[in-house]
Parts: structure tokens; sequence; C-alpha cells
């Protein structure tokens, strides 16, 4: 018997539901779901629930603990606030795919065992696709088949190692696994590749910019922090993560700066905020694994703040690049307040909910002797305040004027943006409502002088830099372009692969398509109408290159001959005794061969 309601279910029986309701009553629907998942969560005790067998092991369908809860909490909130979001599209494949996509990342987060958190992780993988299908334009095809190769490549060399752990260590258990053995370093990269991590990151910045207006801020919020998640869980102190980490804080940086597509910039910023989260997770302390979590809340609704507020940009505006923008603060002057408030948050000012987060990394880093990691994430915070703090903003509604004039976004928009924006202030004053549901016991104070007047003078400089990097001319400018970003390496290795297989490799298999279904076959066929005949001819022909010149004369006119009568008279042939004669010398030289 059932006692709970696994938070997934709701999700996935209401994606389901979605085409049978109309309008207002469809809009109820997608509010309500994530209203009564959280109430469902409230309601659930710690604990293990839900265990059934399968092929010997006992898979848990349910486990609650703080940290599963953390995350359980924030994805209901996100779901309800881009669901009001998403009201105005009227796209029901973009909401089932929502809600799909939500469901089975609560799945992830609440499965107890290895084999169910990978049928969710796949599951999530078809929602998000779904998603960027949703922007129903040719890029967004291109797009949502290169991210669906990435993500199912990655699901499989998860689902090699998750055989393969389970095989050796007898357990299906969601635990901490750690790095030691074949099995753990491909459940590592499998997790790893959601995480966006280094060389792996490629699929983000592709595909999230071309979904919908709203499909953006769901695919923001759900697949990089169901990785941090599952890593927080099964790889926690694991120190390979914090130099990933410290990497993802820093590269995306500097194509954040060049990138013209805002949505994009956005994205490359996702890398560069779920590499403080891998450091947090690397460390591995108590302190530090609060710090990514906390995180990792926050930036759910600081950065899909943000989303929203570009994505509210172009709906009104249809333009999204940061050189035809500008000036719409005259225009849209609510989102332009609600992208303030997201990029406060974001660039950790005090008294916004990305201050009371990250400060718990970086002093975890510090306290456990990572000193060069604390100056990267320095420098990665003063990056972060450059293009996210003030690019986003600067650029969209203020720079120059544009001379684009358009309505406020509606009122829904609005809505959702509003929630988001009080959520990140009412954090960001009162730090204790999130502390206080943490995996761990917090004891940390963020609002000390020495941090508030260095945090303050990290943004003061940040921004004195952008001010007299545009004065001067030498920020780099914004251009109509695409940048090269490191898949341009698999790119080149895939032209090259295609080459080969429509070059050399095509040319080889229709040589041996030919030789083993047409030309071997008419021999055999050509040669069973008289073996015998065929034998002789080849016994000739080989005799004719080697006698005299009077003798290969003569060969070679009974060789055709022969070819012309070929088969001729059939009735010559091997006598039976002979046959069985050879067909009995040769089973006795295989019985020899055999025993012997």
């Amino acid at each position: 018997m059932i006692s709970h309601i696994p938070p997934a279910l709701i999700f996935i029986l209401a994606a389901m539901l979605v085409p049978l309701f109309k309008g207002r009553a469809k809009s109820a629907l997608l509010l309500v779901v994530p209203v009564v998942g959280f109430i469902n969560l409230l309601m659930i005790p710690e604990g293990s629930h839900i265990a059934v067998p399968f092929l010997g092991f006992e898979l848990t369908l349910l486990k609650v603990d703080r940290l599963s809860l953390v995350f359980g909490y924030i994805f209901n909130i996100v779901t309800f606030i881009v669901m009001l979001f998403a009201l105005g599209e009227r796209d029901d494949m973009q909401y089932m795919a929502g809600l799909l996509y939500a469901g089975s990342a609560l799945g992830v987060v609440f499965s107890g065992d290895l084999l169910s958190l990978f049928c969710f992780w796949e599951v999530m993988t078809i929602g998000s696709t779904m998603l960027i299908w949703a922007g129903k334009t040719e890029k967004s095809r291109q797009a949502g088949l290169r991210y669906a190769l990435v993500h199912i490549i990655g699901g499989v060399i998860l689902l090699f190692g998750i055989i393969m752990y389970i095989t050796g260590q007898g357990t299906t258990e969601v635990g901490v696994i750690g790095l030691h053995g074949l099995s753990t370093y491909l459940i590592f990269i499998g997790f790893g590749m959601n995480a966006a991590w280094p060389f792996l990151h490629m699929w983000l910045p592709d595909a999230y910019p071309e979904s919908t207006v709203a499909g953006t801020v769901f695919l923001s919020a759900f697949t990089t922090k169901t990785a941090v998640y599952v890593l927080a869980r099964t790889f926690p102190g694991t120190e390979a993560l914090i130099w990933i980490g410290a990497t993802m804080t820093v590269f995306p940086i500097f194509f954040a700066v060049i990138e013209n597509n805002l949505r994009r910039v956005l994205s490359y910023s996702i890398i560069n905020q779920v590499g403080f989260m891998m450091v947090g997770i690397g460390i591995g302390t108590e302190l530090a694994i609060n710090g990514a979590v906390a995180h990792a809340f926050n930036n759910m609704l600081f950065k899909g703040l943000l989303f929203m507020s570009m994505s509210a940009v172009l709906f009104r505006t249809g333009k999204i690049n940061a050189t035809d923008l500008g000036g719409l603060y005259k225009s849209m002057p609510l989102t332009a307040a609600f992208c303030i408030v997201g990029s406060l948050s974001i660039s950790a000012f005090p008294f916004f909910s990305g201050f009371v987060s990250k400060s718990l990394v970086m002093s975890s880093s510090l306290m456990e002797g990572y000193a060069f990691v604390w100056f990267v994430l320095l420098f990665a915070s003063a990056g972060v305040v450059d293009h996210a703090g003030i690019k986003i903003p600067f650029f969209s509604f203020f720079s120059h004027d544009s001379g684009i004039r358009c309505k406020e976004a509606p009122l829904n928009m609005l809505l959702a943006m509003g929630i988001a924006a009080f959520l990140c202030i009412f954090i960001g004053v009162f730090p204790g409502v999130l502390y206080n549901i943490l995996p761990y016991p917090v004891d940390y104070v963020p609002y000390t002088a020495s941090h508030v007047m260095a945090q303050l003078q990290l943004l003061f400089f940040s921004g004195l830099a952008f001010a007299l990097l545009i004065l001067a001319g030498l920020y780099p400018a914004e251009i109509r372009a695409i940048n090269l970003d490191a898949d341009w390496l698999y790119r080149k290795g895939a032209r090259a692969f295609m080459w080969m297989v429509e070059g050399p490799m095509k040319r080889f298999s229709d040589v041996t398509q030919k030789a083993l279904f047409k030309t071997v076959p008419s021999k055999l066929k050509w040669f069973s109408l008289n073996p015998v005949g065929a034998i002789m001819m080849a016994r000739d022909s080989i005799f004719m290159h080697f006698g005299d010149p009077t003798q290969q004369k003569r060969l070679q006119e009974k060789l055709e001959e022969e070819k012309k009568a070929y088969p001729g008279d059939v009735i010559r042939h091997w006598p039976i005794g002979s046959t069985v004669l050879w067909v009995a010398l040769l089973l006795l030289s295989y019985l020899l061969i055999y025993y012997l």
C-alpha cells in the first residue's frame, strides 16, 4: 500500500491531463500542480518509502531527507513561477514537456536507488528536448537534435557505469560512491555531462537560447541543478570537482563578454554559477555542501529572473541581440527593475540572495586551505558582475537608445518576475529562512562588517572597470557574429569522420557487398553447373603458363573451346565411391585434429 504520493507522479500525471483542459481550467491546472506538489512534500516524513523488489534488488522509489527536500522545494517553486510566466503561450506541447521535465527532475531527486534514478534521468532528457523543439524553428530543431545526442551518449555512459557498479558492489542504493574504479568514473562522467563540465558544456549555450520564451527559463532550472544534486549525493569531497568547478567559474566569462545574444550570455553564466557549486561539493565539508546547495537554490531564482526578463524583452520586441536593443527602460520599466534585482542577486550584492549563498562556498575554500581556489572564485565573482550584473541590464535597457517602443510585459509575466524578485530580496534579507532547510546545521553569519565591505569593494571596482572600459572604447564590441566554442574541435572531427564514412569506408563497403552478394554467388553458381569441368579448365589455365609455346597455343585453343561449351556434358562426374571416400577422409582428419 502506498502511504505517500511520489512527487514525480503528480507532475507526470498532470502532463498527461493537459490536453483535456481548456481555457482557464488549463491555466488553473498548470498553477495548482506545483502548489499541490509543494504541499505533498510538506506531508512526507523523512525516510525511505515505497520499496519494490526487482531482480533480487530492492528499488526505493521515494527517499526523503534534508538534501532532497531542499531541491524538491525549489523545483516546485520554480515550476509555479515559470508556469505563471508561460500562461500566455497557449502551447500544450510546451506545457506537457515542462511538467514532464519538472516531474522527472523530482523523480531523480527522490529516487533511493540507481535504477529508478537512471529512468527519471532519461525521461528528463525527453522533456527538455521537447522544450527545445517547442521553439519550432530550424535552429531549435537542429539544436534539439544535438542536445538529445549529447545526453543520450551521457546516458549510455551512465548506464554502463551503474550496471558495472551494481554488479560489483551488489547494491542499487543511491549514496556516497566516490572514485575508486572504472564503474565509478563512468557514473562520475555521466553526471558531469549534465553539469556542463568543461569541454562537455557546448550543448547548453547551443540549445537553451533556441527554446521558446518560457522554455528557456524552464531549461535554466533543472538539468544542471539535478546534476548538482546527484553529485552532492554521490561524490561529496571528491577533490577533482574542486578543480573542475574552478575552471567552470572562469572560462565562460570570456565567452559571455563577447557574446551578442543575451540569452546565450545567460547560458554561459549558468556554467559559471554551477562551477561555484562544483567547488563546494568537491570541498565536501558541511559548510561547503550547504553553500553549494544554497547557491543552487538561489541560482534557480535569480537566474530564472534574468532569463524571464530577457524572454519578456524577446516577447515584446522580437529581438535579443545586444546590438539591436537599448533604451527599453522607457517602454518596459518594471521588467527593467526586475532584471536589475536579478543582476544584483547574481552579483552577490548585500541584501540580495546571491550574497548569502556564494559566501558559504568561498569561506569554506579558505577554511580548508584552498587559497588559490579562493582567488579564482574571487576573479570569477568579478567576471559575474561584469557579464551578468552589468552587461545584461545595461545593453538591453540602457546603453544607446535603439528607438524601439513597445508595451510592458504582460501581467502574468510581470507577476512571475515579481515573485522571483521578491524571493531574491527576502532570502537576502532573511538568510536564516534558507539556512534552516539546508542539509546540515548552519553556524555562519554572512553579514559581518569585513565581509560586507570586501564584497562592496569587489562590486565597486568591477563596476568602475566596466565603466572605464566602455568610456575608453576598450570593452569588447558587441558584434553580429558566431563565436567558436570547444565544439569547433568536435565539429571538425565530425567532418573528418563523415568524410571517412562517405568516402573510403563507403567504397570498401560497396566492393565488399558486391563481392559477397553478387560476384561470389554468381561464380559459385557458374562452378556448380559442372564442377569437374571448371576444375579441369582451371588446371589447363595453370599448365598453359608453364609449357612451351606450342603447348601453350594448344592449351589456349582447348580452353576457348571448353569455355564456349561450358557447362557442356555434365554427365562426367566423380564416381559415388570416390566422393564417399573423400568425405570419409575429411571427417577422419577432423576427428584426428580435434582429439589430438
